[in-house]
């Protein structure tokens, strides 16, 4: 799934991807993670990866998680729930009866990573009844418009000079005002 969201010039692409992995050839699976599904674990430690995972991970790390790490570093992105501490159960994105983990991530650009104001799981909301709700706030500032005074101009009194208020005394005795 892709999504484009353009505000006032300025373009924001979205893209989802996922399939279930488990028992598939690792063939099919390369295919996919060039696709954007790693199915991975990127773990809680840094462990050599610290220009894009921020130390907020959850569990261990695994070959998925890597390859994922690897993926971001290699296109200089940031995995933006990485980058918030957070209570262990706002990090879990999967949670079954068996297991609780950490498969789903938002990433971002490294150099947008300051527009991410905060990433974390939303607990009431369930998108399957084992998936979370993965959200990331952005604060995007657009330009603000010059601002067009209306009614009488600005008097800049200032710039006003002895010399220049008799010259413009004397203007208006000939017009009259």
């Amino acid at each position: 799934m892709a999504i484009k969201l353009v505000v006032e010039g300025r373009t924001l692409n979205v893209i989802s991807a996922y399939t279930p992995q488990v028992g598939l050839d690792e063939e099919v699976k390369r295919r996919f993670w060039e696709g954007e599904d790693f199915n991975g674990y990127i773990g809680r430690s840094v462990g050599g990866y610290d220009e894009v995972h921020g130390g907020s991970g959850f569990g261990v790390r695994d070959g998925g998680g890597k390859s994922l790490l690897d993926f971001a570093k290699a296109f200089n992105l940031v995995i933006a729930n990485s980058s918030f501490q957070k209570r262990e159960e706002h990090l879990v994105t999967f949670k079954s009866t068996t297991a609780k983990t950490q498969i789903d991530y938002l990433l971002l650009r490294r150099c947008g990573k300051g527009l991410c104001t905060d990433c974390k799981v939303i607990l009431s909301e369930n998108l399957t009844t084992q998936h979370k709700l993965l959200v990331m706030d952005l604060d995007i500032m657009l330009k603000r418009k010059k601002w067009v005074g209306c009614g009488r101009p600005k008097i800049r009194w200032g710039a006003l000079t002895k010399d220049k208020a008799q010259e413009l005394q004397e203007k208006l005795l000939v017009v009259g005002a």
